[in-house]
Formats: structure tokens, C-alpha cells, sequence
């Protein structure tokens, strides 16, 4: 009788701990995935689930102590559900209000599966409508931005030519495709070939024109970055992996301006292989946005070399 009676107390003891530790009406955190279990889910969200993310949309209110509801722009030939599903997540466990869209829809996007592909001035136009309504809604003046390859350049012309700079706080941008990419040279190799003009014209009419306007030497790039890489009032973030097999050379990736913090992710995890499909599931590029997005970024901040994104 005796042992039953202590059990009992036990099991409530259990009981009255867990009720103290998870208050009532408090939610249990997301699932924060990296590496190959992030390309896992990522391929089953870009087939089953490409406009639904855990942490995002949810109509929350950005808070005091993370005031600026942050945006999420994915890269090119991909979705929301897909590129976001780590630092999405993640945000949300911090405290941050998320929000995440597609664009650049096509006809070959699939139903919004695979996206960033219409021309790149088209989706910057999609971009500030979708910051107007996420403003409207939260009811602030600002917002951080953070986006992946194609969407870590795109922002900028936003920034630049549609009055998106006092709308913005802090842009942070993985692996962007900034100053455009060679793709290992290819680009260079296609502009020697004699029908080469006519094979760029023949990418835009079949609805790729974003494919081709982050060429390197593209009409689009230089005219992005013609008048100086950044406008005053965002604060600017480039964080990069040396192996970056898209964006060649990877030091396309970074800006130039008074405003502007570059971060090699091999200055501080030397061991971190990541490519460019990985950085958004790399555990080290990931806490390097949260230090960025804080309220006082950590200058001399470093990264634990643990967890890293794809070699993809």
C-alpha cells in the first residue's frame, strides 16, 4: 500500500513539474532540420506542400523585442515550403514574427513548385507588394529581409528602383547571385559560340528569362549595379561559402559600401563543405542570420562548426 501510495505522488510530482515547466497556452517548438534531412523534406515539400511553412504566415504580431517582421525570399527554381523549412522554424522558435512567398511564377513552375523564373524586375515588383501587405498587416514601417542565391540579388532592385529602401531594415542575403555567376565558366563559353544571341532570346520566350538575367555580363546585372552596389538606410548582410558552385567566382556574391557586412562562412568553420543548394539547411550560415537579425549583431561573432548544409 505504502509503494502504491509513493508511486502515486510520483506520477503527480511528474505531473505539477511538467505544468510548471510549459505554461498553459504555450506552444511546443518547431522541428529545426539541417543537412541531408532538410534535402529530405525539402524534396517532399516541393512536391506536396510548396505554399505552406511551419513558423510563417501565421498572422502574428512582431514583438518588442524583434520589432521588424522578417521576409523570406527563395531562390530560383525552387519554392517557400521548400527553401525555408529550416530557418523558418527556427525564427519562429526565437521569437521572430516570419512570413514567406512565392514568385516568379511560369509555365513551367508546376503550381507554384518550381518558381523564381519569370524576369527578375517582374518579381521585385511581386516582392513589394507582398512587404506592403505584411506591413499593412503587422502594422509597422519596417521589415528585415533575408533571402537565398536569386533571392538574396532580387531584393535589390527593390532596394534600388521601387522605393523599397525605407521599408527595409536589414537585408540579409545567402549566396547571392549579386554581381551574377559564369556558372563554372559556362556562360562565358555559350557568349563565344555564334548563336548565342539567339539561344538567350530562345530561354526568355520559353518563360527562363530569370536564368539568363543573372548571367554575369547580363543587361540586368549591370544596370542592378551600375550606380554603386547599395542605397542608404538598409543595412546589408552577405554571407557566402567558398564552395559555391552556382555563384562563380563566389566572391560575385559580395557587395561593396559602407553599409555592407560580408561573412565567408570558412573564416569561421574551415571544416564546412557546404555548396550553394545547402546553405539554407547549414547550421552555421543559419546562426550567423540570427546574429545579424538581432537587435545587436555580435561583430566578432563565430559560428558552432556543427550541422552543415549539403554538398549540393
Amino acid at each position: 500500500m505504502k509503494l502504491k501510495v509513493k508511486s502515486m505522488l510520483a506520477v503527480a510530482t511528474v505531473a505539477l513539474l511538467a505544468a510548471v515547466a510549459v505554461p498553459a497556452g504555450a506552444s511546443a517548438a518547431l522541428p529545426v532540420h539541417y543537412g541531408s534531412a532538410a534535402f529530405n523534406k525539402a524534396i517532399n515539400a516541393e512536391l506536396y506542400h510548396p505554399t505552406t511553412l511551419a513558423g510563417a504566415n501565421n498572422g502574428c504580431k512582431p514583438s518588442a523585442a524583434h520589432p521588424y517582421p522578417v521576409v523570406l525570399v527563395h531562390a530560383t527554381l525552387t519554392d517557400e515550403g521548400a527553401n525555408w523549412l529550416t530557418l523558418s522554424p527556427l525564427l519562429a522558435n526565437a521569437g521572430y514574427c516570419v512570413y514567406a512567398f512565392n514568385y516568379g511564377e511560369t509555365q513551367w513552375s508546376f503550381g507554384g513548385r518550381v518558381d523564381g523564373l519569370n524576369y527578375i524586375e517582374k518579381s521585385a515588383e511581386e516582392l513589394s507588394t507582398f512587404v506592403n501587405k505584411v506591413l499593412a498587416q503587422t502594422k509597422t514601417t519596417q521589415v528585415d529581409l533575408v533571402g537565398h542565391s536569386q533571392g538574396g540579388m532580387m531584393p535589390n532592385y527593390y532596394l534600388k528602383f521601387l522605393g523599397g529602401a525605407p521599408k527595409v531594415h536589414t537585408f540579409v542575403a545567402l549566396s547571392p547571385s549579386n554581381h551574377g555567376t559564369t556558372l563554372g565558366g559556362l556562360t562565358e563559353l555559350l557568349e563565344k559560340l555564334p548563336w548565342a544571341s539567339q539561344l538567350v532570346q530562345f530561354v526568355e520566350v520559353i518563360g527562363l528569362p530569370a536564368l539568363v538575367e543573372q548571367g554575369v555580363t547580363s543587361p540586368f546585372i549591370t544596370h542592378l549595379f551600375a550606380g554603386g552596389d547599395t542605397v542608404s538606410g538598409p543595412r546589408y548582410v552577405v554571407i557566402e561559402t567558398s564552395h559555391d558552385e552556382v555563384v562563380t567566382p563566389y566572391t560575385n556574391a559580395f557587395l561593396s559600401g559602407p553599409n555592407v557586412t560580408n561573412i565567408l562562412l570558412q573564416n569561421q568553420c574551415s571544416t564546412d563543405k557546404v555548396e550553394h543548394i545547402g546553405m539554407a539547411a547549414d547550421s552555421p550560415a543559419m546562426q550567423n542570420v540570427l546574429n545579424q537579425l538581432s537587435a545587436s549583431p555580435n561583430p566578432s561573432f563565430n559560428a558552432t562548426c556543427t550541422n552543415f548544409g549539403i554538398e549540393l
